[in-house]
């Protein structure tokens, strides 16, 4: 009770300093601007709230409040536009610094505590579709450290990073598990090309190419070659974080949704007496609490869950979001009429939002195939069971399947 009274505490002291420096109008100004700074709420969440270290264990600095923490920021933060790069920096960068502990990765992290430095993951690559263990950016030894030769995509949040943590293969065949490692580079490293733009909801990503880039031995965080259980780890952590994000996206859509109906008439009569748009409300209304109850029952359980446990429980709350964002987003925008489209109304904007988070990390389609591979994986020594082996295929077979998802 007292940890939830505390992350109580800390989303309404973030959203009245939201409010105060990143709201729609103040948000529509920085979006305009050409630099590649971080948001300038960015700082304030250091100096003025010191936020970021809420999650992290106070041995490093921070408050011990673990996932549960990034969760309720992560909420707080979608209903301002306002999470990246708090999902790329604090999210899945500094999880993995902490769970790489070595002299490198604790300066970094302290550094990342006090604002001074932002941290981009990359990972994804052009043609591997959300595959994780698909990374094909060779790292080969070079004297005393390794030389990096390949191509990152999307890599979000990068325009505004200091640093960047990569995964790289060292050996073995692209979607091998074994001969993965993770890698510290700084931003100005020689032979490093950035190349940012603009995602269709404003947000920033850029495209890294990597040209003979040398980094010493000490950048590779952990083990070399074993690095793909905590890349999963690490993708399923920010995944339930984009939950999180969705459901304050999403609230603030329906908020927005609800005044406007009271107000509209037609008539002259508000449009929220009638019982058709009723209906949809009530329909929107079900698909955000199912995603939000989901995502928090997750986040609450997950530190005590196995991997496989924790796969599926996040691809569950995943495929419950992407439901949610389609719903919300799209009922959303229709009940506003052509208006709700515009760049001068934040429901556009809020619904590009959520139709980016329903792809981010996996679409809905793709985390079905993943919970079901899961439970054939969990019950496949059933085929080879003597006796009824037509009844086992058929089980497994019917567990494969997964249930059915609208693309």
């Amino acid at each position: 009770m007292q940890d939830h009274d505390t992350l109580a505490m800390l989303q309404g002291s973030l959203a009245r300093y939201l409010d105060d420096h990143h709201a729609f109008d103040q948000r529509l100004a920085a979006l305009k601007a050409a630099d590649h700074a971080p948001p300038p709420f960015w700082q304030g969440l250091v100096r003025e709230l010191d936020l970021l270290g809420a999650a992290l264990p106070e041995a490093q600095g921070g408050l011990g409040l673990g996932l549960p923490a990034h969760l309720a920021l992560m909420e707080t933060l979608g209903g301002a536009l306002a999470a990246q790069p708090y999902l790329s920096t604090m999210v899945i960068a500094a999880g993995l610094l902490q769970r790489h502990p070595g002299a490198q990765a604790d300066a970094l992290l302290a550094r990342i505590l006090a604002g001074q430095a932002v941290v981009a993951f990359a990972h994804t690559e052009p043609h591997s579709r959300h595959t994780r263990a698909d990374v094909q950016l060779q790292m080969r030894r070079e004297g005393s450290g390794f030389a990096l030769d390949g191509r990152k995509a999307v890599v979000q949040a990068a325009p505004w990073a200091s640093h960047f943590i990569v995964s790289a293969r060292s050996s073995g065949q692209a979607c091998d598990a074994e001969g993965i490692s993770l890698l510290l580079v700084p931003r100005d490293a020689p032979g490093l090309r950035l190349r940012a733009y603009a995602l269709r909801d404003g947000d920033r990503a850029a495209e890294l190419d990597f040209d003979k880039v040398r980094v010493p031995a000490e950048a590779v965080l952990g083990a070399e070659g074993q690095a793909l259980l905590q890349i999963e780890q690490a993708l399923d952590e920010a995944t339930l974080a984009i939950c999180a994000e969705a459901v304050g996206v999403l609230r603030r859509l329906m908020r927005d949704t609800l005044d406007y109906v009271r107000q509209r008439k037609q008539f002259g009569v508000a449009i929220a007496s009638f019982q058709v748009l009723q209906h949809r409300l009530a329909d929107m209304h079900i698909a955000l609490e199912q995603a939000a109850a989901l995502t928090a029952s997750v986040g609450e359980a997950v530190g005590e869950m196995t991997a496989a446990q924790r796969a599926r429980a996040v691809s569950s709350a995943k495929v419950a979001t992407a439901k949610a964002c389609k719903a919300v987003g799209q009922g959303a925008v229709q009940l506003h009429g052509g208006m709700g489209m515009t760049e001068e109304l934040g429901v556009g904007h809020y619904m590009r939002r959520a139709t980016l988070i329903e792809g981010l990390f996996g679409t809905a389609a793709w985390h079905v195939r993943r919970v079901a591979q899961l439970r054939a994986e969990t019950v496949a020594p059933v085929s080879a069971a003597p006796g009824r082996p037509e009844q086992a295929r058929s089980r497994l077979a019917g567990q494969a399947a997964g249930p059915r998802v609208r693309q």
